[in-house]
């Protein structure tokens, strides 16, 4: 994708965004709403992030970032400025401190006051926990979503992907932004977005909650209906060490699956309490006899949900990801070939698109500042004192 192309504009195109927030979450947030279209400004003071290996360039595309201490009154008139004409502020702060720093949601919308403002927090801004740390596990803990993870005899996996940090706190707080955005085109009123990503991770057990409510049990790590209860939805081990993954949920899937394997005298029994655990044990027995390439020609093409299970390496080298443009390069004089994973929400009007490469931090601070009126002696000055 040449960064140099006119895309067309966006459908979030005209819409300001000052992002606050740091590491994953928020940042995540506000690559959504660049994707497509918005002006996003991300600002922030932590350096020592940048040098610690904490500043995540992969959310910094499509945007310009710039530092900015609030600490200091200059910082925050310069914030207050800026906010003058945004349409949306993201900060990912724990509860307190935007208020603290003279930033949070009261005190902007006396300069502006149909903004959209929205808090990302582990625990959200009320409750026994708002004050309380942690980090993406924390938040599957005590949701009640790691607990689900992992084998039934160990202690819950960690998931190697941060779903609370991207789902829960990133999605969710562009899915609140958009909402409000709606709203606001409606009412010309503005709002506040308390995205708490425990509530979010709390809110994708559905399936859990429903069976929990069906059967009188919770789900038990690692066997239930969908976590290896059965053998038509389950993980199997290949001779050459890798893996497919069995969805052969629906009864017809689970059919073709045991005719295919030469396994037909299972066919009627998927869901056999008494016999579950001779039909897994065979499953496994069987898969184990042949390497991955045999099975994803036996299985690949049927109908059967069958899928082989593979590294990241090679999912960046599948095909379906490559025409899906899931897998793109950021083409630009500088930088001829800046690989990112694409756009996943597909728009035939107002497509999102990858416009600019990850913004190096603090990148954009001085054409940001010349851009609010900041002359280049007040620029030096505020570099003097640290401000930026």
């Amino acid at each position: 994708m040449n960064a140099n192309a006119l895309p067309s504009p966006g459908a979030l195109d005209g819409v300001t965004v000052l992002d606050l927030s740091r590491l994953l979450p928020g940042p995540y947030c506000s690559m959504i709403l660049a994707d497509h279209g918005a002006a996003v400004i991300a600002i922030e003071d932590k350096r020592q992030y940048a040098a610690d290996g904490l500043f995540l360039p992969t959310v910094q595309r499509n945007k310009r970032h710039m530092t900015l201490d609030l600490k200091t009154d200059a910082g925050k008139e310069i914030f207050m400025r800026m906010a003058r004409g945004a349409d949306v502020i993201i900060e990912g702060f724990r509860p307190g401190v935007a208020a603290r720093l003279g930033v949070d949601y009261d005190s902007v919308r006396q300069v502006k006051p149909d903004i959209i403002y929205c808090a990302i927090t582990g625990y959200g801004q009320t409750g026994p926990c708002r004050d309380q740390v942690g980090h993406d596990v924390n938040y599957l803990a005590r949701a009640g979503a790691l607990d689900l993870m992992g084998d039934p005899d160990r202690p819950p996996s960690i998931p190697g992907i941060q779903i609370a940090d991207i789902a829960a706190g990133g999605m969710n707080g562009a899915i609140g932004i958009l909402l409000a955005l709606y709203a606001r085109n409606r009412t010309g009123r503005g709002q506040y977005i308390d995205i708490a990503m425990t509530d979010g991770m709390l809110a994708m057990l559905p399936v859990a909650h429903f069976w929990h409510g069906f059967s009188g049990q919770a789900p038990r790590r690692g066997d239930h209906l969908l976590g290896h209860r059965y053998a038509c939805y389950n993980t199997y081990a290949t001779a050459d060490d890798r893996a497919v993954a069995v969805g052969a949920l629906e009864n017809r899937f689970w059919r073709r699956l045991c005719e295919a394997m030469d396994m037909a005298q299972y066919a009627d029994l998927q869901f056999d309490e008494a016999r579950r655990a001779e039909i897994i044990d065979a499953f496994r027995r069987a898969f184990r006899r042949h390497p991955l390439s045999h099975w994803e020609t036996v299985l690949g093409g049927q109908q059967i949900c069958v899928s082989a299970v593979h590294t990241l390496e090679q999912a960046l080298c599948d095909p379906l990801f490559r025409k899906r443009e899931m897998v793109a390069q950021i083409e630009t004089p500088e930088d001829p070939g800046e690989t990112h994973l694409g756009v996943p929400i597909k728009l035939s009007v107002t497509p999102g698109t990858l416009r600019t490469p990850s913004a190096r931090f603090g990148q954009h601070t001085t054409k940001i500042l010349a851009e609010y009126g900041y002359s280049e002696t007040q620029i030096r000055q505020l570099q003097a004192q640290k401000v930026v």
